[in-house]
C-alpha cells in the first residue's frame, strides 16, 4: 500500500473519486440539481464563449489581490507596533478580539453607505477582511519572539529601531507569511458575498445572477472557478515564502519548527 502514499498517484487517485461521486451526485438526482462534469464543462464553454468568464474571473480577482495587498502592507506594521509597545497593546487588543468575530458580510450595507456603490466598497471590505487576520497573526509573531535574543542585542548596543529590524521582524517573518495566506482566503469569501450583494460583474454576481436561470451548471463554473482562482493564488504565494523568505524558516507556507 506504501505506493498510495506517492503524490503522482493519491492526487490523481483522490480527482477521479471526487469527479466518480460527483457524477454519481448527478445520475441520482438529475442534471438540473446536480450538473454533471459533462454538462458543467458545456455551461463553461458557453460562457468562455461570449467572454463572460474570464472577464469576471479577471474582476473578482483583480479586487481581491487589491484589497488583500492593501491590507496586508496596513496590517503588518500595525501589528508589529501592537506587539512592540505594551501600552497601546493594552488598548488594541480586546478591541481587536471584539471586532474580528463580526464577519466582512456583516459591513456591506455600511460599505457601501461609506464608500459609495463602485469599487471603493468592495476593496474596502476585502481589506477589513484581511486586516484583522494580518494583524493579530503578525501581534503572536512579535509576543513569541525569545526575550533573552533581545536581550542579547541589546547588550551588543542595538537600539530599539535596530532590534525591531534585524531581531523581531525577521522572528516575526513566518507568522507574518501565515497571516497574509490565512488572509488570501478569507478575501476570497469577503468578495463573492460582496458580488452577490452589491455588483452587477464577478464570479460572485455569476453565481448569484445564475439562480434566476436556474442554470446550476453555471453556478458550478463559479464554485470551480473561485477554487482555481484561489488555488493558484496560494500556490504562487507559497513558490514566493519558499524562494525568497526560507532564510526567515519559511517552508512551504509553514513556520519551521
Amino acid at each position: 500500500m506504501k505506493w498510495l502514499e506517492k503524490k503522482w498517484v493519491s492526487i490523481p487517485l483522490l480527482w477521479v473519486t471526487v469527479i466518480l461521486i460527483w457524477q454519481l451526485g448527478a445520475l441520482i438526482y438529475g442534471p438540473d440539481v446536480i450538473p454533471g462534469p459533462w454538462h458543467t464543462i458545456l455551461g463553461a464553454r458557453e460562457l468562455i464563449a461570449d467572454g463572460t468568464l474570464m472577464e469576471y474571473i479577471g474582476i473578482s480577482f483583480t479586487r481581491v489581490l487589491a484589497g488583500w495587498v492593501l491590507g496586508s502592507i496596513i496590517a503588518i506594521p500595525v501589528g508589529l507596533i501592537i506587539g512592540k509597545v505594551h501600552l497601546i497593546r493594552l488598548f488594541a487588543e480586546p478591541f481587536l478580539n471584539f471586532i474580528r468575530f463580526i464577519p466582512p458580510i456583516a459591513f456591506i450595507t455600511l460599505f457601501l453607505v461609506w464608500f459609495g456603490i463602485g469599487e471603493q466598497s468592495k476593496i474596502a471590505l476585502i481589506m477589513y477582511a484581511t486586516f484583522f487576520i494580518v494583524v493579530l497573526n503578525t501581534l503572536t509573531g512579535v509576543l513569541s519572539v525569545e526575550e533573552d535574543k533581545i536581550r542579547s542585542a541589546r547588550s551588543m548596543g542595538a537600539n530599539e529601531r535596530q532590534i525591531l529590524l534585524h531581531v523581531i521582524v525577521p522572528a516575526t517573518t513566518p507568522y507574518i507569511f501565515t497571516g497574509v495566506r490565512l488572509a488570501m482566503g478569507t478575501s476570497y469569501m469577503a468578495i463573492i458575498g460582496a458580488e452577490m450583494i452589491a455588483s452587477n460583474e464577478g464570479v460572485g454576481y455569476l453565481i448569484w445572477n445564475s439562480r434566476l436561470f436556474f442554470r446550476t451548471d453555471w453556478i458550478f463554473v463559479g464554485l470551480i472557478s473561485l477554487g482555481f482562482m484561489g488555488f493558484l493564488t496560494d500556490r504562487l504565494f507559497n513558490w514566493f515564502g519558499r524562494r525568497v523568505l526560507y532564510r526567515y524558516g519559511v517552508i512551504g507556507g509553514a513556520k519551521r519548527v
